[in-house]
């Protein structure tokens, strides 16, 4: 028989960090014909390879050139056999019972493509390591396309958190290898599509460290312009993928829609680009914003905002538009063309 749950854990350069990935999988205390397990290695460059080895054959060993995370996920899928595929990433680890906790969701609620949870924050390197703080939701929920900024909950359905069945995984992929970082997004929009049952609590341990691609550092400009071209891709490519297989656009707009376009005004600021995409993006937001706008105020769009668009490179443009939220001067606007 094939194993019932297949944890499928991406890893690169994670030497400090997979063997109590690894550990914490094994201590869930479920046999080889329960689960399987397969780490698929993104061409680490440290020990990471020489420290999973140590753990065949119980792992599954997946060694491939770098390629980023959709790719890793798109073999990591092909090599597992699992109804049920529960994610995990090679710096992160499991609290114990999680499998079990997730697969008797499954079962009892044959109706959900998904489960989520909550997790434990870890926080290396400041004051607070050492520390941990639980992000867990106030009560069970269902997350589907009809709940309302559905997004808020990919909180709960961090790598880690999200569990799958096997028919949403097949239904994403394969997912757009252009997508180095944050492929996971695909899989959240994935399984909100076929609904995922949200369990209020804390399942695994989230390690917030320096190399993790959203960690918060004011000063480092070159990571924060990183983060915000890996977000335009992975967003974009998702609400494209969801469109190719049949979403209706204003529904994958409404899902991934908002954040792609937050991310671009945002690589736009940082990394610069063309007017012409400042001017784009710029319409596009407020016509997905502002339903049905004052005549006053689409005037003030089109001829002040669009203009200022044209008029100044992006970057100089999200300047000034970053100024001017600061300042609140939006109420002013609001009074005027409300």
């Amino acid at each position: 028989m094939a194993p019932l749950i297949t944890a499928l854990i991406d890893t690169y350069n994670h030497e400090r960090y997979i063997e109590q990935a690894l550990v914490s999988v094994l201590e869930q205390g479920l046999s080889p014909s329960e689960l399987e397990i397969v780490v698929v290695d993104d061409g680490s460059t440290d020990q990471t390879p020489a420290l999973i080895h140590k753990f065949v054959p119980r792992v599954k060993h997946i060694r491939k050139r770098n390629g980023g995370q959709a790719s890793a996920f798109n073999i990591g899928f092909a090599e597992s056999s699992g109804q049920i595929v529960a994610l995990l990433d090679g710096d992160d680890w499991w609290a114990k019972g999680k499998l079990t906790a997730v697969a008797n969701a499954l079962e009892s609620n044959p109706h959900v493509g998904a489960v989520g949870h909550g997790h434990y924050r870890a926080v290396e390197g400041s004051s607070r390591e050492g520390e941990l703080s639980a992000v867990v939701p106030a009560a069970q929920m269902l997350v589907n396309l009809a709940t309302p900024v559905a997004v808020r909950s990919w909180v709960y359905c961090l790598m880690g958190a999200l569990t799958l069945r096997r028919k949403v995984f097949e239904w994403i992929l394969p997912i757009p290898e252009n997508m180095i970082f944050m492929a996971d997004s695909a899989l959240q929009a994935a399984a909100t599509v076929f609904g995922t049952l949200v369990l209020p609590e804390a399942l695994f341990y989230y390690r917030c460290h320096s190399e993790n691609l959203y960690a918060f550092d004011p000063k480092n400009r070159e990571k924060q312009r990183r983060r915000a071209e890996m977000a335009e891709i992975a967003y974009g490519g998702v609400y494209r993928r969801l469109v190719a297989l049949g979403i209706p656009e204003p529904q994958a707009f409404e899902l991934v829609g908002h954040l792609w376009l937050s991310a671009k005004r945002e690589r736009l600021h940082l990394s610069g680009g063309t007017r012409r995409e400042a001017l784009e993006t710029e319409m596009r937001i407020f016509r997905a914003t502002f339903k049905s706008p004052t005549l006053g105020y689409r005037v003030f769009k089109y001829l002040c905002v669009g203009a200022a668009t044209l008029a100044l490179p992006p970057r100089s443009f999200y300047g000034i538009r970053n100024w001017y939220a600061s300042q609140n001067l939006g109420r002013w606007r609001a009074r005027l063309f409300r």
